[in-house]
């Protein structure tokens, strides 16, 4: 499967009984050494209000790493527009590829502004079977955010991230601001122009990321952008993502035919049982997030398995549970292989937190070299 590149997706993830500047000089390193193991993109997403999780400005990260990496592409995992303009979003990146032109990914979410509406399934090409997929790839039953969204962290983190009495842009047409700043042809309905130096002609690939065949996998098709989705946040909805963006593709100067990166959650090590161990925490980790507690700290397996379960908890993170990969190379590589073939991705985005750094950088090498074998 090495034709199908591998990417990473970094949160900045801070274990517990660690610091941020300690979570972050862990990122910069397992960057390095990526770099060194073959993959082909190494991205940082941006989340907000959570003790255990570092990376809140994609563009500041990059810049630290960038100037620690020589040739891996870098990028954005993605920035939420919901609380920026697109004037901003360009002058970051485009000072970013000022100093290292060509190796920038500007990838764009919708998060972080207005609350989004509660979504009905969208349809998908792909038929799903008793929670699973034809080939076997498990796709889970759909899990519901409205309680996240009721939630007062959920005001909160709309309240500090907007200008009071701001309003977020429509999605699309922020999109469309944001292509035009970087060809040069942004102009207002009565002609006035806007030219961004840094910014304006900066060699960077817009992606858009998306959970659900909804409105950014519209926006990217039609478009005629990359598209990420995401089957480690959102699982139960990544055909319907990936069918959706086909199914709005629309030709471009960027793209000829569509182009689809999937993410997955993975855990690799020597053997299953020290694979299993390493990611004891994932379970109370994803718990933390979806009770909008905001993500803790990694916890290490002894303080994870002290966790005391109810029902309720189980039930918030099972399908996370079912479709993290974890295991030996060959059996984490198999079920890539899976979702690849389920997806028709073009290349595979991997997020791995563990608690201990070497770990984690031993996982991703370990999955490299696996890959690069098939």
């Amino acid at each position: 499967m090495s034709d199908i590149p591998l990417g990473v997706l970094d949160l900045v993830p801070i274990p517990s009984g660690a610091t941020a500047a300690e979570a972050l000089r862990n990122s910069v390193e397992l960057a390095q050494r990526t770099e060194e193991f073959g993959y082909a993109r190494y991205w940082f997403a941006e989340h907000h209000l959570n003790p255990g999780v570092a990376g809140t400005s994609p563009a500041v990260v990059l810049a630290l790493t960038a100037a620690a990496t020589s040739t891996i592409r870098l990028g954005s995992g993605a920035v939420q527009l919901g609380h920026r303009t697109a004037l901003s979003t360009v002058e970051e990146f485009g000072l970013l590829d000022a100093v290292h032109p060509g190796r920038l990914d500007l990838g764009l979410g919708r998060s972080g502004g207005r609350p989004p509406a509660e979504k009905t399934a969208a349809p998908t090409a792909t038929p799903v079977v008793d929670g699973r997929a034809p080939n076997g790839l498990v796709v889970p039953p759909r899990f519901s955010f409205a309680h996240l969204l009721r939630s007062p962290r959920f005001a909160l983190h709309r309240r500090l991230l907007l200008l009071p009495n701001a309003e977020s842009q429509d999605y699309a047409e922020q999109i469309d601001d944001i292509l035009a700043l970087l060809a040069g042809t942004y102009r207002t309905e009565d002609g006035v122009e806007a030219h961004i130096v840094p910014g304006e002609g900066a060699d960077v690939e817009v992606w858009i990321l998306g959970s659900s065949g909804g409105e950014s996998a519209q926006v990217a098709g039609e478009r005629g952008l990359r598209f990420a989705a995401n089957y480690h946040v959102s699982p139960a909805t990544v055909l319907e993502a990936v069918d959706g963006y086909r199914a709005h593709f629309q030709p471009s100067d960027v793209l000829d035919k569509p182009y689809v990166s999937v993410s997955a959650d993975v855990v690799v090590a020597e053997d299953d049982a020290t694979a299993r161990e390493l990611a004891t925490g994932y379970g109370p980790w994803v718990r933390s997030i979806r009770t909008a507690e905001g993500a803790i700290p990694f916890p290490t397996p002894e303080e994870a398995r002290a966790h005391v379960w109810t029902d309720e908890d189980r039930e918030l993170v099972q399908d996370r549970l079912d479709t993290q990969f974890v295991g030996s190379p060959r059996h984490v590589a198999d079920r890539l292989e899976q979702l690849q073939e389920a997806t028709g991705a073009d290349e595979l985005l991997i997020t791995t937190i563990t608690h201990d750094q070497a770990d984690r950088v031993r996982s991703y090498e370990l999955l490299a070299a696996e890959w690069h074998r098939r």
